[in-house]
């Protein structure tokens, strides 16, 4: 973006306040090279400077933490944000309960995660969504699993109970999927399907959480 195109877009929108990446990596708790592939991608507002350097708009990388999805008419649009609140109300209503492991986790980590599995939650309704980006998508869904699978290592969670950390979000989006399926009145064909796109998202979530773990194992100094 030019200078003169840059003073143009402050112009019309006075009330915005850009950040730089360090300061938006900070925010949402993610590294450099993730900010810079949700920006390329189009999931949060940016623009270069004539120098090159990236900003971002603090209000976009706010929704974005809080997890906030644009409404839409279209099936399946919505489920991801619905099935963040879902889970946010069942870890709230008992976390030792309902989610053991979530004690297991730092502070610090928990609100790393948060950012992750934001994004992961919108990338569910686009997967269902958008037919002709599907592989570009899964792609980036396989990143954040393994960016999560490297944090659960960090705390020390073993591999099972990163499994049951993934089957209680799993729980929760299927339960929502489900929901929506039924309020939109789909036919049994459209139902079939979009459970298989589901699954295969989830499983290749669960697969590169895995593959956190065995990377971790191959890096571990090994005892004489």
């Amino acid at each position: 973006m030019s200078a003169a195109a840059a003073r143009y877009r402050d112009e019309q929108e006075p009330t915005t306040r850009w950040i730089t990446l360090g300061q938006a990596c900070k925010l949402l708790g993610v590294n450099e090279s993730t900010l810079r592939r949700w920006a390329d991608a189009g999931h949060v507002q940016s623009f270069r400077t004539p120098g090159g350097h990236r900003r971002f708009s603090e209000e976009g990388v706010r929704a974005m933490m809080a997890g906030e999805a644009q409404a839409s008419d279209e099936p399946y649009t919505s489920i991801g944000s619905l099935a963040i609140s879902r889970i946010r109300r069942r870890l709230q209503r008992g976390r030792s309960q309902a989610a053991p492991w979530y004690a297991g986790l730092r502070e610090q980590d928990r609100v790393e995660m948060r950012p992750l599995g934001n994004r992961l939650a919108s990338l569910v309704s686009d997967y269902l969504t958008r037919g002709s980006h599907r592989a570009h998508i899964l792609n980036e869904a396989r990143e954040i699993a393994r960016d999560y699978g490297s944090l659960l290592v960090r705390d020390g969670l073993s591999l099972r109970d990163s499994v049951d950390a993934f089957t209680f979000f799993r729980k929760s989006l299927d339960e929502t999927a489900m929901e929506e399926a039924q309020k939109n009145d789909i036919t049994a064909d459209k139902a079939m399907e979009l459970w298989d796109l589901l699954s295969n998202l989830e499983d290749q979530v669960l697969l590169s959480i895995a593959e956190s773990y065995e990377e971790a194992q191959y890096r571990a100094p090994i005892r004489a």
